[in-house]
Formats: structure tokens, sequence, C-alpha cells
């Protein structure tokens, strides 16, 4: 599994987990996030911080090639309102269940229709992840799931902008339409037939 996301922005830290090593048995995971690591992962997340993550999984076979990860995520972040800029605590709890198949196996069950577009079933579970090699990264499976947690534009209960601020908007809203070059033609209709 690469350490890079879409945009090749490489993950805050890594934890590789061997598949072998749940090929029999299921393996039980505690993964928590070093002090270095958490300030790398607020920047990766683009929040205030990250003062605490942990995850408790349960590593398990699946189709005797691969392996599905269950368990839960736990964070502790600090983000700025978007409306006071004050910081806002947040403890998000999130669960996980993710499962990866060897990118050369030939249990994935890709659906396409006839362009050979993939149809993805958005209600349904989702497909397994292919990975390379021997391991896989734990590491982007908690990520993933705390930056999809994440609050895109956190706001206090009570925040509320200025009123001041909102006039301000109103008013440049009239300048504007009055500024607008078909602000003289609304006058005009009719011209002038009595």
């Amino acid at each position: 599994m690469p350490d890079r996301n879409a945009n090749e922005k490489p993950l805050p830290f890594s934890r590789p987990f061997t598949v072998a090593r749940a090929a029999a048995v299921p393996f039980e995971m505690r993964l928590e996030a070093e002090e270095d690591e958490l300030e790398r992962l607020a920047g990766f997340l683009d929040v205030d911080a990250v003062t605490a993550l942990a995850a408790d999984l349960r590593i398990t076979p699946f189709r005797r090639e691969g392996v599905r990860v269950r368990g839960e995520v736990k964070a502790h972040i600090v983000q700025s309102c978007v409306v006071t800029l004050e910081p806002i605590e947040s403890d998000l709890a999130e669960p996980v269940d993710a499962t990866y198949l060897p990118e050369q196996s030939r249990q994935f069950r890709r659906k396409v229709n006839e362009e050979g577009e993939l149809l993805v079933d958005p209600e349904g579970p989702d497909d397994p992840e292919p990975f390379s090699g021997s391991e896989i990264d734990i590491a982007a499976v908690v990520i993933e799931a705390i930056g999809l947690a994440i609050d895109p534009y956190p706001r206090k209960p009570d925040a509320e902008l200025p009123p001041d601020v909102s006039d301000e908007d109103d008013e440049g809203e009239a300048t504007a339409e009055k500024e607008s070059p078909f602000a003289a033609l609304k006058d005009w209709k009719g011209g002038g037939e009595e």
C-alpha cells in the first residue's frame, strides 16, 4: 500500500503490518501516535493540533490471501472556529472496517458496465483495497478514518457574525446592484410608451 495520497502528500507516519501475521489467527493491535507524529498529523489534516490519536484494531484473514482491519479510532483535535477563529476542541471516534487483497489476486470482483466504467454501490460494502508486497500500512487506514470525521467548517455553537459585518455585506450587494450595467435597463422597461 502506498504511503501517499492522491495529491502525493506523504503520510505523517507509518505502521507497516505484515499480512502473514494474521493469516491463521486474528491479530489484536493497538496503535498510538507519538508526540512528533501528532504534530505532523495536524499539518497533514490541516487542523490547529492533534493532541491524541489511538486505535484498537482486530486484523483477521480475508479470502485466504488478504486481511480485514476492523476496530475504532479515537482522536482529540483542535480547530479554529470559522466565524470567531477561537479554538474548538473535538473528540472524534470513528469505526474502521477495511479489507485488503494482493494486487495480483484473482479474487478482485470489480463490476464494470459495457463501456468498461467501474460500477460502485454507494450503499454496499467497500471493495477490497489492493496492496503490493507483503505489508499494508495500518497508519493509512487510521489517518483516513480520522480525516473523514473532521468537520471541515467547525463553528462554535453560539458563534454569529457581528451585525456590522452582515450589514456591510447587504450594503455591498445593494451597491453592486446599482453599479451593474443592467441596473439602468431595469427602470427603462417600456421605453417612453404611455
